[in-house]
């Protein structure tokens, strides 16, 4: 067989043929230059998508606060006084009759009320848990929706659908299409950050963050929670920034040349996330020192003045992460998949979340950025009001709980009621897709033009479902 070298291609004939004065007259324009250059090369590149928003926005950024695993909806946000009524009585058969459960198909159905105690809070009068106390006194920030409704049953392909739209891993998630579909507000922090915490159990699937078909530069980039967010944040011992500049700036020129040839748009992403990592090795040390934060702030959410890899700690990350024009951050805090033990379970990350949740919504608002902030609270699915075991609850698709706030939500709110047992909605059902498309159209994105021509079909977040919820617009 002979060398691939004794039949070069075009290309490389070209790259063979290019000589070191060629080489370095088009290096030799400075890191500045060719900073600019990939700019100039990814508005080209990008002349072609739709220009959005395309009608007034409300909101600039996105805070998702992830609650992986399904958190019981009857524990939290969703008071069931006939579940208590009729705890260990079978729940009336034309309720469940053709329904798809993961765990319970074969099982007695039989009514789980919880002992957890509700409160209506604020003027608003929310009814939320005791478990939250925090979340309590800012009730009337909440839009709380109780009619979350879904697709997928079971945990991977429900982080998906919830992420992506869509059941199978390969398309791109939420943070992704508003990174396409809006770009880049900071020139030293990625579009779409994402950040875990909690206990070790269900796994997060990366498909959730992915960009599938999108360019590689609108994927989530996830920090590290502790210690320092990103690895290979210091050069090397004995490589100054200047010598790094310079590597950066060679090794832009070589890609610029291959994407000549090529015609790769991914050749375009590697130039940007060469000059974005960086940029990074100055902008993240700063995001992560916390000492800089007030004695009052650091009270707020509970921490430190150094992350410390908690859901509060994460929570402060994320507000910092916004300042710095992150548009999209994800903040995912695992444990909550309670098959058993579902008030000692819910407690326990109810107590690691609360805090955090409310100090971040009180931060926003104080610094004036709520309005243009939108932060959104929930799971993959909801649990269901039969027992699972005599004390734990089975996924469900028929209804969940989540909240939203900031970002034009109408505040003090709540969307949607399920019937008198939590299983489905009564009235006005929350499907995945329409949270899709109220998300989008709060970015000032009308969800049915935000499109990607991939292999001869325009795909886009709501695929052909999704309707934008107008009673949750402020």
């Amino acid at each position: 067989m002979k060398h691939a070298l004794m039949n070069p291609s075009p290309a490389m004939q070209a790259m063979l043929q290019t000589t070191r004065r060629h080489f370095f007259g088009r290096a030799a324009t400075g890191l500045g230059a060719a900073a600019l250059s990939s700019v100039l090369e990814r508005q080209t590149v990008d002349a072609s998508q739709p220009q959005f928003p395309n009608h007034p926005a409300k909101a600039k950024r996105v805070i998702y606060l992830y609650m992986s695993g399904g958190p019981s909806q009857f524990e939290t946000f969703d008071d069931k006084p006939m579940l208590r009524e009729l705890n260990g009585k079978p729940i009336p058969k034309s309720l469940t009759e053709g329904v798809k459960l993961a765990f319970l198909q074969y099982e007695a159905l039989k009514c789980f009320g919880t002992d957890i105690k509700f409160q209506k809070c604020g003027e608003s009068g929310q009814s939320i848990s005791d478990v939250l106390p925090h979340l309590q006194k800012v009730a009337d920030d909440l839009c709380v929706i109780r009619t979350l409704q879904t697709d997928q049953v079971n945990h991977d392909p429900a982080h998906t659908f919830m992420n992506t739209g869509f059941g199978i891993a390969g398309r791109p998630s939420m943070g992704s299409w508003l990174s396409y579909g809006l770009g880049s507000e900071a020139a030293d922090l990625p579009d779409f950050v994402v950040m875990r915490s909690g206990p070790l159990g269900q796994p997060i699937p990366t498909t959730a963050w992915h960009n599938g078909f999108l360019p590689g530069k609108h994927q989530g980039v996830e920090f590290y929670g502790s210690e320092q967010p990103l690895n290979y944040l210091k050069s090397p011992s004995g490589i100054d920034r200047a010598t790094q500049a310079r590597s950066i700036e060679s090794i832009a020129a070589l890609n610029r040349m291959h994407y000549d040839q090529s015609i790769d748009e991914e050749v375009l992403t590697r130039i940007d996330q060469y000059e974005l990592a960086f940029q990074m090795q100055t902008s993240v040390p700063d995001l992560a020192n916390f000492a800089s934060e007030t004695t009052a702030t650091r009270e707020l959410y509970g921490v430190g003045d150094k992350p410390d890899g908690s859901f509060a700690s994460n929570c402060l990350m994320a507000r910092r992460m916004a300042e710095g024009g992150v548009r999209f951050i994800q903040l995912y805090h695992t444990g909550w998949d309670h098959h058993g033990g579902v008030v000692k379970g819910v407690k326990s990350r109810a107590k690691e979340v609360d805090q955090g949740c409310a100090a971040l919504i009180e931060d926003l608002k104080q610094r004036g950025m709520l309005d243009d902030t939108l932060v959104i609270w929930g799971g993959e699915f909801g649990r269901t009001p039969m027992s699972q075991g005599g004390s734990g609850r089975d996924h469900h698709t028929k209804s969940g709980a989540m909240w939203m706030a900031g970002g034009g939500i109408n505040a003090g709110t709540s969307y949607g009621e399920t019937d008198d047992f939590g299983f489905t909605a009564s009235i006005d059902p929350f499907h995945v897709h329409d949270f899709h498309a109220t998300v989008l159209h709060l970015m000032g994105i009308n969800h049915k033009r935000l499109t990607y021509r991939h292999q001869g079909f325009d795909f886009r977040l709501t695929n052909v479902h999704g309707n934008v919820i107008e009673p949750l617009l402020g």
